[in-house]
C-alpha cells in the first residue's frame, strides 16, 4: 500500500521537481549577446477588436519605436466601433475584416499575412493593441528573428501597480514568474520557449506557412508548438521587453479564464505527446518542453498538490503506512514555495510586496470557482476583450 501511495504521488512529484529546476535555472540573468544582423524590412501587425479606447495611443507610442524598414499594420477585426478610423488617423496602415463565422486573433493575423503576400516583409511581428515596446526592444526582436530564421519572443510582462487589489497584484506576479523566470529556465533546459501572443516575431514565410492553429483560443501557444515540431523552435530575446497594463479585478478574472482554459486544453493534448516523443528519441529537451507544458497554472498546481497530499496523508494514517511518500512530496512543495520566494527576491519585488505575496493562498481560493467553471463548461471559444 505504501508503494501505491508513492505511485499516485509520483506524477505530482515529477512536475514539482521540474518546476523547482525550471525556476532556479530561470533566476540566472543571461549575459549580453552579440547584436544580431539587422532585418531589411518588417511589419508589426496589431490585431484589434473594438479597441477604440487604446488604439490611437498604441500607434503613437509604437511610431516612436520604429526604425528604418519597420512599418505598422492594424487589422480591425469585426469591429463595431471606430477602431479603424482612429488607427488611420494615428498614421497606421489599416485592414478591415468582417467575418462573424471566423472570429479570433489567429484569423485576423492570417488575414494580414495573406494581404502582405504580394509584397512580403522579411519579418512578421505581432503586438497586441494595448501593449508598449521601446525602440531597442523592437529592433532586438525583429533582428533576432531575421538573423536566426526562428520565431523570436520578447519578455511579455504586465506593468506593476501597487495600488491595485492584492489579488490582481498576485496575478501580475504570477504572469512575471511564467513569462520571465520560467521562460528563461525553459530556454536553458529545452532550448526553446513558448510564444505568448504579443511581442513575437518570425520570418514572414514561416508565419504564413503555419495554417493549422487559427481557430485555437490560445493560437500563440499552439503556433509555437507547431513551429517547434516543424524544426523551428521559438527563442527568447532577453534584450526585448513588451509591456501591457494590468486589468481590473473583473477583467483579470476574464483574462485568466480565457487564457488558462485554453492553455489547459492545449497542454492536455500536447504535453504527454512531447514527453513520449522525447523518450522515444532520447531527446531530453523534448521531455523538458513536455513537462513544462504539463505544469498547470500556478494556483491550480498548488491546489491540486494540496488535495493529493491531503488524500495521501489520510490514507497513510488510516492504513498505518510508511510516511516517506507523503514526506517526500511535502518536501518538494516546500522547495517549490522557496523557489517562488527566490523568484520574488530576484525579479519580483517591483511587482508585489512581501505582505501581498503571503496572501497567495487567497489567490488560489479566488481562482477556484473559475476552475470549477472551466471543468463544467470548458474554455471560452471567443476572442474576448478584457476591461482595461
Amino acid at each position: 500500500m505504501t508503494w501505491l501511495v508513492a505511485f499516485l504521488l509520483a506524477p505530482f512529484a515529477l512536475l514539482a521537481t521540474f518546476f523547482v529546476a525550471e525556476v532556479l535555472w530561470g533566476l540566472k540573468r543571461p549575459s549580453e549577446a552579440h547584436p544580431p544582423s539587422p532585418a531589411r524590412s518588417a511589419i508589426v501587425a496589431i490585431p484589434a477588436h473594438d479597441e477604440a479606447s487604446v488604439i490611437a495611443d498604441t500607434i503613437r507610442s509604437l511610431t516612436t519605436a520604429l526604425s528604418e524598414g519597420i512599418g505598422i499594420l492594424v487589422i480591425a477585426d469585426n469591429c463595431s466601433d471606430d477602431t479603424a478610423d482612429l488607427a488611420r488617423s494615428a498614421g497606421a496602415q489599416v485592414l478591415e475584416r468582417h467575418n462573424m463565422e471566423q472570429r479570433g486573433k489567429g484569423f485576423a493575423l492570417a488575414f494580414a499575412a495573406e494581404h502582405l503576400q504580394a509584397n512580403p516583409p522579411e519579418v512578421f511581428a505581432v503586438l497586441d493593441a494595448d501593449c508598449r515596446i521601446d525602440r531597442a526592444s523592437l529592433r532586438a526582436l525583429v533582428d533576432s528573428a531575421a538573423s536566426s530564421g526562428r520565431p523570436a519572443q520578447a519578455i511579455n510582462l504586465l506593468r506593476p501597480d501597487r495600488n491595485s487589489s492584492p489579488l490582481v497584484q498576485i496575478s501580475t506576479f504570477a504572469f512575471m514568474l511564467k513569462n520571465l523566470v520560467r521562460q528563461r529556465g525553459l530556454q536553458r533546459l529545452a532550448r526553446r520557449v513558448h510564444l505568448t501572443g504579443t511581442g513575437m516575431a518570425m520570418p514572414y514565410q514561416l508565419f504564413r506557412a503555419s495554417r493549422g492553429v487559427r481557430a485555437s483560443i490560445v493560437e500563440d501557444l499552439a503556433l509555437g508548438l507547431e513551429l517547434s515540431n516543424a524544426g523551428h523552435p521559438p527563442m527568447l530575446v532577453s534584450a526585448a521587453n513588451v509591456w501591457s497594463s494590468g486589468s481590473t479585478y473583473r477583467g483579470t478574472l476574464t483574462q485568466r479564464r480565457r487564457w488558462e482554459g485554453g492553455y489547459i486544453a492545449t497542454a492536455f493534448r500536447h504535453g504527454p505527446q512531447e514527453v513520449m516523443r522525447g523518450i522515444k528519441s532520447a531527446d531530453a529537451r523534448a521531455i523538458f518542453a513536455g513537462l513544462d507544458l504539463m505544469l498547470p497554472p500556478l494556483a491550480l498546481f498548488a491546489f491540486l498538490n494540496a488535495i493529493v497530499l491531503a488524500v495521501a496523508a489520510v490514507a497513510t494514517a488510516a492504513f498505518g503506512l510508511h510516511w516517506w511518500p507523503v514526506a517526500a512530496q511535502a518536501s518538494l512543495l516546500l522547495l517549490g514555495l522557496l523557489a517562488v520566494f527566490a523568484a520574488w527576491l530576484r525579479e519580483g519585488r517591483d511587482f508585489i510586496s512581501l505582505g501581498v505575496l503571503v496572501r497567495l493562498p487567497l489567490y488560489i481560493l479566488w481562482k477556484l470557482p473559475m476552475y470549477l467553471g472551466l471543468a463544467r463548461r470548458g474554455a471560452p471559444s471567443e476572442w474576448l476583450r478584457t476591461g482595461r
